[in-house]
């Protein structure tokens, strides 16, 4: 896999750390847990979609694009790096938000990253939830065009094939971070939404001859659903940098039973997990993605499907700085 062969913009501090919690491991009485800190990319706080932005931001400046058009939901991690990686860059960012919250509070409509979004001077552009978005990107993009920019479309998530290669560059960080450290891994879990970085992280292992299993924690799709978005998305992948048929149907895993009420609606068990994290470990994790994937990885614990003698390592998608959309509905 050369990942060198393609265009690519330095935005991340890589690697990131590889973290032993103890205090965690001891309190769960399981498996040994790692973290992988992905929300110390440095971007704008941080966050998986930087791995991805070096990338697709990388295509658009080969391109000669001048504006970046995105597309999230109104606390988008997503969105807020990507609007932070174009002021770095020098380029304008159209941003078009989805309101997928039913009654959503003025806090989560104004503060966490829609206010981080504002002040990189991102314009935004607010539509209701199911709009047809390929249809609205190419309206904004006419626009821009007649304006006399160059605009380039980064999806959702920067969930393509180009945005998964910084997942399939975290694949191959892990492994050699796995050798460095001399440490043997069970499991890898992480959060999985758009597919970008679980696509791509399975690449990464396969395409480098590793097994490791990865099970994604569903944050907004059924389970069938979600897994064959994840598994197109590898494959598409796989072929782009090399590696056809590295990545097998039954590699994909995809646990969707703790999603709750619905895409960003706060569970009970997300809840008790970003606290158990905070409290033990100093750890902020968000409550969209990351905190309901820690909830599935606690609960698989405590079921005995992650025991004592394994190795277990959590990737940490970031996304803390949407804690303060949620202050008003999280219990602490």
């Amino acid at each position: 896999m050369q990942l060198s062969d393609f265009p690519r913009v330095k935005l991340a501090h890589l690697p990131t750390p590889l973290e032993h919690m103890p205090r965690l491991s001891e309190h769960l009485a399981g498996p040994d847990i790692y973290v992988k800190r992905d929300d110390c990319t440095g971007l704008a706080t941080g966050g998986n979609k930087t791995r991805k932005l070096e990338f697709s931001m990388g295509e658009a400046m080969a391109e000669g694009a001048d504006t970046i058009i995105t597309v999230g939901a109104i606390q988008s991690n997503h969105v807020r790096q990507t609007a932070a990686a174009a002021c770095k860059l020098g380029m304008a960012c159209e941003v078009m938000l989805e309101h997928r919250i039913q009654r959503p509070s003025k806090t989560y409509t104004s503060s966490g990253n829609i206010f981080l979004d504002r002040i990189f001077g991102a314009n935004l552009r607010e539509y209701p939830a199911g709009t047809d978005f390929d249809a609205e990107m190419e309206v904004v993009a006419a626009e821009v065009r007649e304006s006399g920019g160059i605009p380039y479309f980064v999806p959702g998530g920067a969930s393509n094939t180009i945005g998964a290669l910084g997942y399939v560059d975290c694949g191959i960080e892990l492994l050699k971070q796995f050798a460095e450290q001399g440490l043997n891994i069970d499991h890898i879990v992480t959060a999985t939404g758009s597919a970008g970085t679980h696509a791509g992280l399975a690449v990464g292992l396969r395409g480098s001859g590793s097994d490791l299993p990865i099970l994604g924690i569903g944050v907004n799709a059924a389970q069938d659903v979600q897994e064959e978005r994840v598994y197109k998305l590898a494959v598409e992948t796989s072929e782009l940098v090399g590696t056809p048929g590295c990545v097998e149907r039954d590699d994909i895993i995809a646990d969707c039973n703790y999603i709750g009420p619905g895409y960003g609606e706060p569970t009970e068990s997300m809840n008790e997990a970003v606290l158990m994290l905070a409290r033990y470990e100093g750890l902020l994790f968000d409550p969209v993605y990351s905190g309901k994937a820690l909830a599935g990885m606690i609960d698989y614990i405590r079921q005995g499907r992650f025991t004592q003698g394994q190795n277990i390592v959590f990737l940490h998608t970031g996304g803390s700085v949407g804690l303060f959309a949620y202050a008003d509905s999280l219990t602490l």
